[in-house]
């Protein structure tokens, strides 16, 4: 299965206590220094064992990541963007010469062989027609419309954890579409271990209790609330 590339280029400098620090200001007399100072980690941790539980998520928004991701087609990032609370630097289409085939696969397709010889084929032709296209001077940002979906691109993207919170639960969910749940799991896999008492019980509803899709459940929540403490360490 493709797999995407997901690096962090930068967070808030120590997330939990950032977040814990907001939560306690909202109920006490004292200066920002001294509560940011005085808080234990035990402490860091009950705070946000309890915004969370509480559904108390504006603190979560002073944690911020950025994080790159490569190796996704435009299909899925189409699907990302969708997320309209982050910031997002994509690689242009209408300034970065596509030269040669570069194009994610489905599994369901590269598991055929014949499916597989023939995607491939169309798409050495659709490039072929876009490198034409280019030659006979018309402009990239024109002949890209040729262009699949399969298309393999590059996105730089900035969420704070009540964000991530909210993508996890949607795109972790085996409801979500494969490429897009292959990713958010790389991006959890990533991020999570950075502020693991931040994103302690992120993912779909079945991570905390029932599944929420009622008679349109997977059935896999065991799998699932294994996968995601797979990645964080304890």
């Amino acid at each position: 299965m493709p797999r995407a590339l997901v690096k962090v280029l930068a967070h808030t400098p120590d997330p939990e206590r950032a977040v814990a620090v907001a939560a306690r200001l909202c109920y006490s007399p004292r200066s920002v220094e001294t509560l940011s100072d005085s808080l234990t980690g035990a402490e860091i941790a009950s705070l946000i064992d309890k915004i969370v539980e509480m559904g108390h998520y504006s603190p979560l928004e002073h944690a911020v990541f950025t994080f790159g991701i490569d190796n996704i087609s435009r299909a899925c990032s189409h699907q990302l963007v969708r997320h309209r609370v982050a910031s997002y630097s994509q690689q242009s289409q209408r300034y970065v010469k596509l030269d040669k085939v570069s194009a994610i696969v489905p599994p369901s397709i590269e598991a055929d062989h014949e499916a597989k010889s023939l995607f491939e084929e169309k798409l050495r032709e659709l490039w072929a027609f876009y490198s034409e296209l280019v030659e006979r001077g018309v402009a990239p940002e024109d002949a890209r419309y040729i262009l699949p979906n399969a298309c393999e691109t590059k996105i730089i993207v900035t969420m704070n954890a009540r964000e991530l919170h909210h993508f996890f639960a949607l795109r972790l969910c085996h409801r979500a579409q494969w490429e897009i749940r292959d990713m958010a799991l790389e991006v959890y896999k990533a991020i999570a271990p950075i502020a693991p008492g931040l994103f302690k019980g992120a993912g779909p509803g079945c991570v905390k209790g029932a599944c929420p899709e009622g008679e349109y459940s997977c059935g896999r929540a065991k799998e699932v609330r294994a996968e995601l403490s797979q990645a964080v360490p304890a």
